[in-house]
């Protein structure tokens, strides 16, 4: 497993929401954190990619030039 470094402050702030949250871990919490951020990040890309597609296949047939 890769180790991360954070600042101070945010590691303290980090490990006081994922107790408050009820996370078994600090680790566990910013993994979670990190996973549903990328989750939204990859759907941005690929409805980014399903828009230009669909205008491409419009296109083609003459709907929109």
């Amino acid at each position: 497993m890769a180790k991360v470094k954070l600042p101070g402050d945010l590691l303290k702030r980090a490990e006081a929401a994922a107790e408050t949250a009820g996370y078994s871990s600090v680790t566990e919490f910013i993994t979670h954190l990190i996973e549903r951020e990328l989750t939204k990040i990859e759907t941005a890309v690929s409805d980014s990619t399903d828009a230009d597609e669909l205008k491409e296949r419009l296109n083609g047939l003459g709907y929109i030039s």
